[in-house]
């Protein structure tokens, strides 16, 4: 043993006592004497210098010169005595000096590692005991059960387990405490019950961990029963009890049963404690009862920073988001200080309310403070700046996070997908799988949405196929979504499919998909049929299933069905109509040029009509040239929103088909000054395992060349079969040559060429348009399709368009 103090001589005290106290001093003189008296003496005074690691190996080199290491009582104490400080290779190499230990310097050795959580050392003792033949007792058991708890070695502990039953082990309540915080880690709730229900002599430690348990396992009702069980036994509950029957009620969310239990907890004397008291404001705030929780904060004679941090997360949970900017005010102006869990309920009250100011000020004050960007903290940042449409924050804080976890890549996929960025997104899951983070339900539910969104159909029917491979169970949600992205995807028969599935449960959510997927194919009588056949399998409409049954009846020209469907609603389902139904109604009747019955439909609405009653009538002022009406209608938009561009956009439009340069020019003067912009046109198509966007006259992509030369070959093809350029669709003030040239440089036309030449002969084409397609384009898609034989599927703004051999499914109605 490498110790400076092995060659201490015991006749010259005075180079030891140099390290003593001055007033132990007659204590150590008269320690060395006979054996037994001198070892006494000797643990003695370990015992009160057991807190300096020279003093304790002072005070060993003292048993060594005495020749007293080889007493296992002795060694078992200096063991202890290394271990408390730390020094774990100076008791391991005690442990070792001593040929054959015992059980009791072996779980000393043991305890040691634990203490240390040096859990993988601590198993392999107890695995060397066995091989020693040793009689392992209920305290070895139970330093290498909670090895296996700090390890999650589920395997291992229940082997512990296993062996302690058959000795009869279970019943010693030590031992069986930490049986049952074991089998609760990994959710053996009613095996943990079993252990506890054979414990002799149960003390409240085995009582709160058995209700702590319940509550962890969100069994709240049985948490409260057992509560109740551990009173009637005679055992006072302890504030640890306490905070775990407060959980329980929080999860329940019984306010009356929660005023009861703040009874309780005053009645037993624990009207002081802080950490009871926290758990009393979580639980108000979790029942939305914020004002009991503020009261409760505001009486607390003590409050500690967990207390401010639970008041404030409060607030933010129940939309009281300016309330609990105040408490922060309050904390840091009283001279407390604030963590990162401070600073996330804040960024999520920001998220809420899409305060980006706020969110910067609280990055800042992050940054100014030293606060650790931990993966919670940066992961809750991404979310607020995604929120707040900040992408390019949001992905400089993702770029800096050195540990990701699934839930912070899910959140930035997410947040891209909300944003419009739907490819950046699904180039996010494929930079995720490259980096092994395996995939989620949320996460593949959002990819599931950006697959839709873009069209993606092999993508989509990818995840589709991991869904099924992790063995995620396809309740309502998840086949809501499918049928949401096979519809937009083009591929009817597939959501019909997954519709048809006798294996889930059809809900009314699931009815209302199918229905709107027929709605944006145009099959608004396959619509119909599916409501009536909805409403004879005793399955209640909703608000939501006729503003689809609205919609595909106007995608189809189901006028007087839409009609007959809107006037009985309310007779037939007790559902009146709200403001998306008149939005429908006036897009029905607008789309079919019914102008002025629509505009008498809005006149008499029983409420004040909101903008998106306006848009739908707008937009088909516009399609049928009235010009007098869209101005109108604009006008009353604009007291809406004046800062939407969309408004400004089809008014310049309008004039425009009407040649009125001088308004279009003063409109669009309008837009400049005010710093809007009209949203640029792009399409989207899938080849290979990559999607291709284009906007018009795009020269960007890396085959532009090719595709502007095969666009002149269709030209002159389609020109041949009859095609006459219909350029009223330009709305520029050019002469007719640059119009077509204009006309031939629109984004879907540049798509389906680069579709034609990258994939094989016979397949379908698919483009997604993020804006109506115009007259002129449509006409010449129904061309191409019939001169190279192939299907043509655009899904526009409004609707899907399937062109084949001439001819387009919408029937010129759209």
């Amino acid at each position: 043993m490498p110790c400076t103090f092995l060659y201490i001589n015991i006749f010259r005290p005075k180079t030891l006592f140099r390290l003593v106290p001055s007033s132990s001093l007659s204590t150590y003189t008269s320690a060395f004497s006979e054996s037994p008296f001198l070892i006494h003496k000797l643990l003695s005074i370990l015992q009160d210098f057991s807190q300096c690691l020279i003093r304790v190996k002072s005070i060993h080199a003292q048993i060594i010169t005495h020749s007293l290491s080889a007493d296992q009582c002795v060694a078992t104490r200096i063991v202890k005595a290394y271990s408390d400080l730390g020094s774990l290779n100076d008791a391991r190499h005690v442990f070792d000096e001593i040929p054959y230990p015992e059980v009791f310097l072996c779980n000393a050795m043991m305890n040691g590692y634990l203490r240390n959580e040096q859990y993988g050392e601590t198993l392999k003792l107890f695995r060397m005991m066995s091989c020693w033949g040793l009689e392992i007792d209920s305290c070895t058991c139970t330093f290498a059960l909670k090895a296996c708890t700090g390890l999650s070695d589920n395997e291992s502990g229940m082997g512990i387990i296993r062996s302690s039953v058959e000795s009869g082990m279970m019943r010693d309540r030590f031992f069986g405490s930490s049986m049952i915080t074991f089998l609760l880690k990994f959710d053996h709730v009613d095996e943990a019950k079993w252990v506890f229900d054979g414990i002799q002599n149960r003390d409240v430690v085995c009582w709160n961990s058995m209700i702590g348990g319940y509550v962890q396992a969100c069994r709240f009702n049985k948490a409260i029963d057992l509560f109740l069980e551990m009173c009637g036994c005679g055992i006072r509950p302890t504030p640890i009890t306490m905070v775990s029957l407060i959980q329980a009620c929080g999860g329940i969310g019984n306010f009356q049963l929660g005023k009861c239990i703040h009874g309780c907890v005053l009645g037993l004397g624990m009207g002081r404690d802080v950490l009871v008291l926290t758990s009393l404001v979580d639980m108000y705030s979790k029942m939305g009862q914020t004002q009991c929780a503020y009261c409760v904060f505001e009486r607390m004679p003590v409050k500690s920073l967990v207390s401010w941090n639970a008041m404030i997360s409060g607030c933010v949970q129940n939309g009281l988001v300016h309330e609990s900017f105040d408490l922060f005010h309050k904390l840091v102006n009283t001279g407390g200080w604030f963590d990162s869990a401070t600073i996330v309920s804040l960024l999520q009250g920001c998220s809420q309310t899409a305060d980006l100011v706020s969110g910067k000020i609280l990055h800042g004050c992050i940054l100014r403070r030293g606060l650790e960007l931990n993966l919670i903290l940066s992961t809750t940042l991404v979310d607020l700046y995604l929120k707040c449409g900040a992408i390019e924050l949001a992905t400089y804080v993702f770029n800096c996070m050195k540990n990701k976890n699934v839930i912070t890549w899910t959140a930035m996929l997410v947040g891209l997908a909300q944003n419009g960025q739907a490819e950046d997104a699904l180039k996010l899951f494929h930079k995720m799988q490259e980096e092994e983070v395996t995939a989620n339900f949320v996460t593949l539910v959002s990819l599931v949405h950006c697959c839709a969104h873009l069209g993606s159909l092999k993508q989509g029917r990818s995840v589709h196929a991991r869904l099924i491979r992790c063995g995620i169970s396809f309740d309502t949600v998840n086949m809501t979504s499918l049928i949401d992205m096979y519809a937009k995807c083009g591929k009817m028969n597939y959501a019909e499919r997954v519709f048809e599935n006798e294996y889930v449960y059809k809900d009314v959510i699931l009815w209302n998909s199918i229905i709107m997927g027929y709605g944006i194919h145009g099959h608004g009588n396959q619509a119909i049929s599916v409501y009536r056949r909805m409403v004879d399998e005793k399955v209640e409409p909703n608000q939501a299933t006729f503003i689809s049954l609205l919609a595909a009846c106007s995608h189809a020209g189901l006028v007087e069905e839409g009609i007959s469907l809107f006037n009985n609603m309310e007779t037939d389902h007790n559902i009146r109509p709200n403001e998306k139904h008149y939005a429908c109604f006036v897009d029905l009747l607008g789309r079919a040029g019914r102008l002025e019955e629509a505009e008498a439909v809005i006149r008499k609405m029983p409420f004040e009509p909101g903008s998106s009653v306006f848009e739908a009538l707008l937009s088909w002022c516009r399609t049928h040239k009235n010009v007098i009406m869209g101005v109108e209608t604009a006008d009353k938009l604009l007291q809406f929103d004046a800062m939407n561009p969309g408004i400004y956009v089809v008014l310049s439009n309008m004039y425009a088909e009407a040649r009125r340069w001088d308004a279009v020019d003063y409109i669009r003067d309008l837009m400049r000054k005010q710093g809007l912009k009209k949203i640029p046109g792009y399409s989207l198509i899938e080849v290979g395992n990559q999607v291709h966007s284009f906007y018009a006259g795009d020269d960007s992509h890396p085959n532009w060349s090719e595709i502007y030369q095969f666009l002149e070959k269709l030209r002159l093809e389609v020109e041949t079969c009859g095609y006459v350029p219909n350029t009223s669709c330009v709305l520029r003030d050019v002469d007719e040559k640059m119009k077509v040239k204009l006309l031939w440089g629109h984004s879907e036309r540049l798509a389906i060429a680069f579709g034609l030449l990258s994939t094989p002969a016979g397949s379908v084409i698919r483009i997604t348009k993020n804006l109506r397609v115009c007259v002129d384009c449509h006409s010449w898609t129904k061309y191409v399709s019939k001169i190279v034989n192939r299907e043509i599927i655009v899904r526009d703004a409004n609707r899907f368009h399937h062109f084949l051999d001439g001819k387009c499914s919408c029937v010129d109605y759209w």
